[in-house]
């Protein structure tokens, strides 16, 4: 029993020293994951000056939507 304690709060431990780290280093963090997407994928282009537009762009519709005329009242 003992044995299955201690393997319990080690790994809350771990988790909880886990959950403080990215805490803690975030902005540091989202940068790196952000170069390393960045880096993964096949459509970036290194020569394109504007290196902070978003990798996960929305998509346009290729459906015309019709706006209605007259607001309702």
């Amino acid at each position: 029993m003992a044995a299955i304690t201690s393997a319990l709060i080690a790994i809350a431990g771990i988790g909880l020293a886990w959950l403080a780290m990215e805490i803690a280093c975030k902005p540091c963090l989202e940068k790196g994951r952000e170069a390393i997407d960045r880096s993964l994928d096949p459509n970036f282009d290194p020569d394109d000056r504007d290196i902070h537009t978003p990798l996960n762009q929305p998509q346009q519709s290729t459906v015309d939507e019709e706006a209605p005329s007259k607001p309702a009242v």
